[in-house]
């Protein structure tokens, strides 16, 4: 069995009620920094960061209003760390024209030495849409023509050109260029269209929380897409794991949360890359930044070298 690679959505620059801990309302930009410095050190294949422009009032409380910008992040992130790769997951790009979005995620691949992974999704805000102007019924479309936008933007030479119904340009350079040859597109979601944008126009997938025992079939259904489709390139399939503490508590994890050894929770993540998948998203429940940094180290040392 190949490795199973291993990321960590950061916390602090998004604080939904789903998954944000008490602590991380108060945090700040040094505590962001020595969790990314850990996850670094930890031999974590990404750190990744949210996307959202605005929050209305209406979910304000579920979601809160901290999201912080995915390219601003990740370009800070990158002059703090040295070899993890930088996720966005997801951004929302059809919410800018896709020249827009090449021109930063361009810079941000050129700065980083070519550590950037594009992470995609449709979006789920209503506001956000139709405050920037864009059709929120069509936000798939929307989408899907963004991508094909972005990949002609981010692939071609300095002065790339695409001609669809949405968007058109050419003759308009744009360095600097990325540092890697392709930057990889992974498309974020799990409805029925989300995972067909994944297989059809994806190098990776983003499942958004998908119970394992839902993940083996919707995998399949990928496979069959892209066979069917006649793509015969790699697909990096990718699950976000159950909540994980390392040892046993001393306090309240969540009654869905993944405690034990290293053995035994390397043991219960091997069974992800049994059903396909090639990447695991972790999370370790935590009350403060020295206990997150100390189970991001205890996941590497003890974790980790088993995950094969």
């Amino acid at each position: 069995m190949a490795r199973l690679a291993y990321g960590i959505q950061l916390p602090i620059q998004s604080q939904s009620t789903m998954y944000a801990e008490k602590w991380e309302d108060g945090a700040g930009v040094d505590d962001l920094v020595e969790i990314a410095r850990a996850a670094d050190r930890g031999g974590f294949d990404y750190i990744a960061v949210c996307d959202h422009v605005g929050i209305p009032r209406r979910l304000a409380d579920a979601m809160s209003t901290t999201w912080y910008d995915p390219v601003a992040t990740l370009s800070y992130l990158a002059g703090v760390t040295e070899r993890t790769r930088l996720l966005s997951h997801v951004a929302v790009v059809a919410l800018r024209h896709p020249l827009l979005s090449a021109k930063s995620y361009a810079t941000l691949d050129h700065l980083s030495g070519g550590r950037l992974i594009l992470g995609v999704g449709a979006g789920h805000v209503q506001e956000e849409f139709e405050a920037l102007g864009v059709d929120f019924a069509r936000r798939g479309a929307v989408l899907d023509e963004t991508v094909d936008a972005l990949r002609a933007a981010l692939t071609q030479e300095e002065f790339p050109s695409y001609k669809g119904e949405l968007f058109q340009f050419e003759g308009l350079g744009q360095k600097p260029r990325p540092a890697q040859a392709r930057v990889p597109v992974w498309v974020g979601g799990s409805s029925a269209p989300a995972v067909r944008r994944a297989a059809l126009k994806g190098d990776g997938w983003l499942p958004q929380g998908d119970p394992r025992e839902q993940l083996a079939e919707k995998i399949r259904t990928i496979g069959r897409l892209r066979a069917d489709a006649g793509i015969e390139a790699p697909l990096t399939i990718g699950a976000i794991a159950e909540p994980l503490y390392i040892g046993e508590p001393s306090w309240h994890v969540g009654r869905r949360t993944l405690t034990g050894s290293p053995d035994e929770l390397a043991e219960s993540l091997r069974a992800y890359a049994a059903m396909g998948v090639h990447q695991i998203q972790v999370r370790f429940r935590s009350r403060g930044r020295t206990e997150l940094v100390d189970q991001i180290a205890a996941f590497a040392d003890g974790v980790a070298p088993q995950l094969t």
